[in-house]
């Protein structure tokens, strides 16, 4: 079935299309050879799929109504070889118009006689090589060399000298000429005005093709959908208002087929309200956070739009909507930064998002420095877990380690990683999702094989030696354990801005060095009280 019906669906036309060019008047008879062959296909499509039964497509395909009568008037009206410009012309069958029959005939019986002139006029004159020609200044005409001019009867009307020959017409040729060029004058233009009558009829049934249009572009949808399930063994999700998605051996529709049979790495998902609302993944670069989330929203997708997922079994609680924040690039155009673009985007998250969304988060921070980067991410990551404010099921890629404690505090965060293997100085992505956080980036041997020199990699390696002896990385991750030291305090306090803007307001040039004195002893008994 599923073949039978792509099989006469590819055979269709651009139905939209055309009736988008109906609408505006610029259908042209070859459109309309097409909207026919459309219309006669829809019988045996509707009859197909009623006739096995196929549910919800049956009782689709059960409102076509395949406009018979229409179809019938373009196979009789329209001949096969109808040409795209309207005014030229040959445009209808013979049958379908009285007078324009007259007219065909007229002409066709009209060329026959000119057709059998030039072998008359041969063997009447004896000039072997004599021609019959034509054209848009002379018309039909008689052509004989400066050799044969001897024989030329006296009936010949000289009408064109060239150099080597003689052109002539009789007073049969010319009456035969009037009546093919007043034929096909006359045909030309009752064809035009037969054609626009034509187009006015079948416009009259737009709104009923429209309807034809939708359905055979779902359809189209249906079974791509389903020649795609077939081909990539995708299986049927359950689909339920839980707030669960559960997916086993979930793979990324399309990241699977750029890589070679196999090779694609699958992961299980878990994502519900209670115990696993909020995943926080980190990971090093390139080992698969990413496409693992994208896959995560692409088979939700897929789900809702009806299709089969590629998964060994997927049980989707519907979602509202499907936030991402994947990515980095500026706006040039609007004078945004990176961080600034994925901030905006990020906005639009926060004020939109629900209960019932599901949420993409890559690298929330990068784009500004550590602390404020991980302040940001820190923050939003308690917003979106808190049921009071959105509460949504949330994938939170991050480099951010010290983000892995919420594990702990929030009830429904739990930590996942990447699975990475270590070989000397190398490392194997295993491109598993795994439970558990993770406090390495591999930031250098992923740079290792990106191929920076190993001059290079060296010394990052000693100044990455330094900063953890220094504990800088302790540092951050004590920063990171107290929630309330991550409310970001202004540059300021109100008293220091205000003795700040004295200073800058102070005009030196006009000061004595008496009132500077005056004035450094008020600031620093200001200065003295805000202390004690």
């Amino acid at each position: 079935v599923r073949e039978e019906t792509r099989s006469l669906l590819r055979r269709t036309c651009d139905l939209q299309r055309l009736l988008a060019k109906l609408a505006c008047g610029t259908i042209n008879p070859r459109d309309l050879l097409a909207l026919r062959g459309t219309l006669s296909l829809l019988p045996a499509l509707r009859e197909e799929l009623i006739r096995e039964e196929m549910g919800a497509v049956a009782e689709l395909v059960e409102e076509i109504n395949p406009l018979t009568g229409l179809e019938r008037l373009l196979s009789t009206a329209l001949r096969e070889e109808a040409p795209v410009i309207i005014t030229e012309g040959n445009i209808f069958c013979e049958g379908y118009h009285q007078e324009l029959d007259a007219l065909i005939i007229a002409t066709r019986e009209g060329k026959d006689w000119i057709a059998g002139l030039e072998q008359k006029e041969r063997e009447r004159t004896g000039i072997k090589s004599l021609k019959v020609g034509y054209n848009q200044v002379f018309g039909y005409y008689l052509e004989v060399t400066k050799a044969n001019q001897s024989l030329v009867p006296e009936d010949y009307i000289r009408k064109q000298t060239l150099a080597n020959a003689e052109r002539f017409i009789t007073p049969e040729l010319k009456e035969y000429e009037e009546l093919i060029l007043g034929a096909e004058e006359k045909r030309s233009a009752l064809e035009y005005e037969l054609f626009l009558e034509l187009r006015q009829r079948v416009l009259s049934d737009l709104p009923t093709m429209k309807g034809i249009a939708e359905i055979l572009a779902l359809l189209d949808v249906y079974a791509g959908l389903a020649e795609v399930a077939v081909q990539n063994h995708y299986l049927r999700p359950e689909i339920n208002q839980d707030k669960k998605i559960l997916i086993k051996e979930g793979r990324h529709p399309v990241v699977e087929k750029v890589l070679p049979p196999a090779g694609f790495v699958p992961n299980d998902t878990l994502l519900e309200e209670k115990n696993h609302r909020l995943q926080i993944i980190t990971g090093p670069n390139m080992a698969g956070k990413s496409t693992y989330m994208r896959q995560v929203a692409l088979i939700v997708l897929m789900a809702q739009i009806g299709s089969f997922v590629p998964a060994s079994f997927a049980q989707i609680g519907l979602v509202d909507r499907i936030f991402t924040r994947v990515g980095a690039a500026d706006n040039l155009a609007g004078g945004q930064s990176t961080f600034m673009v994925e901030m905006s985007e990020l906005a639009n998250i926060l004020h939109h998002a629900t209960a019932d969304s599901l949420l993409i988060l890559d690298e929330i921070g990068r784009g500004t420095s550590t602390f404020d980067g991980l302040s940001i991410a820190w923050a939003v990551l308690e917003y979106l877990w808190n049921p009071h404010k959105i509460g949504a099921r949330t994938l939170f890629a991050t480099h951010y380690h010290e983000l892995t404690v919420l594990a702990k505090q929030l009830e429904g965060v739990e930590n996942l990683n990447v699975a990475v293997a270590k070989e000397g100085k190398q490392i194997v992505f295993l491109r598993k999702i795994i439970p558990g956080g993770t406090d390495q980036s591999y930031g250098i041997e992923v740079a290792r094989l990106a191929g920076i020199p190993e001059e290079v990699l060296s010394r990052a390696s000693e100044v990455l030696l330094e900063l953890e002896e220094k504990g800088l990385k302790e540092r951050s991750q004590k920063v990171a354990a107290h929630q309330g030291s991550l409310r970001q305090l202004p540059l300021f306090c109100s008293d220091e801005h205000n003795l700040y803007g004295e200073l800058l307001n102070l005009n030196l040039e006009e000061v004595t060095p008496l009132e500077a004195l005056k004035l450094l002893f008020q600031w620093q008994n200001r200065v003295k009280k805000k202390k004690a």
